[in-house]
Formats: structure tokens, C-alpha cells, sequence
């Protein structure tokens, strides 16, 4: 594994070259490549490593008895999945974790953090309060789709949704990481409503777009 790639990933930062090797034998850094579609972790079972997305992206789902698919998060290059869970060995992931293209992750054993902080390991720290802004944004995430959820209707989560892609990518055009039956089931609506209200408010000149890149136009969309 190429440790120099790592240099730019925001859970590294502000850890030395120096560190990140001996971080790497002490958490037992490994790199996994998956294909389009394949599940990475699964529902019910138990994990001690976080994911790192070196190349790719993945989609992080709850799926249930009845088929119903839900998309509660993304992450792509560069983002990390599963911490939570790989801090909380004991507790069984309620989502899967599947790759939404091929993809290369890393895995890191982070559950053996607390053993090298008591140890005095100096990169520990840098780590610790890296995993707390990662927390952070995490939150931020849920909070913004708790938000869309809690929409009404299917123009008003769009709405919502497309509004947070402009504000995060500062553009009024941009392309979303999701496909429709994608985009539908992050937004927990039907596939076929999605369509039909995106046909509406490009035909209403509120939005144009062409598969997954959109542009949000001046008009004010009504609700």
C-alpha cells in the first residue's frame, strides 16, 4: 500500500509521514478492491475497522425484511464509513455498506486506538481529534437529511435536496452522486413520483438537467 496517497485524506491530517507508517503496522491498515454492486459490510454483523474510500465511492443503506430500500448516506473518495460501529465493536451494524462503483477501500483496526493511546503513541491524539470532526460532519449529514424527510411533498424534497448540492458544490450546476432509483430512495419517495416531479420543474424551466447533472434556474419554484 502506498502510504503517500494518504497525505491528503482528512483523517490523516497533520500526521507525519513518519507516523502513518507506524500507525499502519500498530492498526493494520489494508486495502480491499470491490466491484460495482457488491456488498462491503453487511446488516447484523459486527466490525473492529473502519472504511476509507481510496477510489470510488459506496452507499450506505438500511434495507429491510420487505425489500424496501433506503439510502441513508454516500461517501466518496477520500471519506470514511463504519467508525462508529469499529468504536463500538460490540454493537451489530444496522446498515450495509455497499460499493456504488468499483471501488478501492482501506480498512484500519480502530479498535485498537485506546491500547496505542494509553501507550503514549503521539499520533494518536492528531487521530482522536480527527475522528471527532469527522463525528462532526457526520452529524451534519444526518441533520441535513433529516430535514428532507421531514419535507411534505415529493417538489419540496427535491427542492431541498438540490438546493443543498448547489450551496455545497457553490455552483448552480453540478452533478449529484445518485441515479434515480437512488436518488428516490435517499429522498424515501417512489421512483416513478421522482420522475414525473423532475419532468414537471424542468418543464416549468425551475431546473434543467440530463441524467445526474442538474442546474437550478433563477424562477422560484412554488411548492
Amino acid at each position: 500500500m502506498d502510504l503517500a496517497v494518504l497525505s491528503d485524506i482528512p483523517l490523516f491530517r497533520g500526521i507525519s509521514a513518519q507516523a502513518l507508517e507506524e500507525m499502519a503496522e500498530a492498526l493494520r491498515m489494508h486495502e480491499e478492491r470491490y466491484r460495482k454492486d457488491e456488498l462491503i459490510l453487511k446488516a447484523g454483523t459486527f466490525t473492529q475497522s473502519l472504511g476509507i474510500v481510496l477510489a470510488g465511492s459506496v452507499t450506505i443503506e438500511s434495507n429491510d425484511v420487505w425489500g424496501t430500500r433506503t439510502i441513508l448516506g454516500f461517501a466518496g473518495k477520500g471519506e470514511a464509513f463504519a467508525e462508529t460501529y469499529a468504536l463500538l465493536p460490540k454493537e451489530p451494524l444496522l446498515v450495509d455498506v455497499r460499493s456504488h462503483e468499483s471501488c478501492r477501500i482501506l480498512f484500519i483496526r480502530i479498535s485498537l486506538l485506546a491500547h496505542y493511546a494509553e501507550a503514549q503513541k503521539l499520533w494518536t491524539t492528531q487521530l482522536s481529534q480527527n475522528l471527532l470532526m469527522n463525528a462532526a460532519k457526520k452529524n451534519l449529514m444526518l441533520s441535513r437529511r433529516s430535514f428532507l424527510i421531514a419535507s411534505k411533498s415529493v417538489r419540496e424534497k427535491v427542492m431541498a435536496y438540490l438546493n443543498a448540492e448547489s450551496i455545497k458544490h457553490k455552483a448552480n450546476t453540478f452533478e449529484i452522486p445518485f441515479n434515480r432509483q437512488q436518488l428516490a430512495d435517499y429522498l424515501n419517495v417512489e421512483r416513478t413520483a421522482l420522475s414525473k416531479e423532475l419532468s414537471r420543474m424542468q418543464a416549468e424551466g425551475y431546473i434543467s438537467y440530463r441524467k445526474n447533472r442538474f442546474t437550478i434556474l433563477a424562477k422560484t419554484p412554488t411548492r
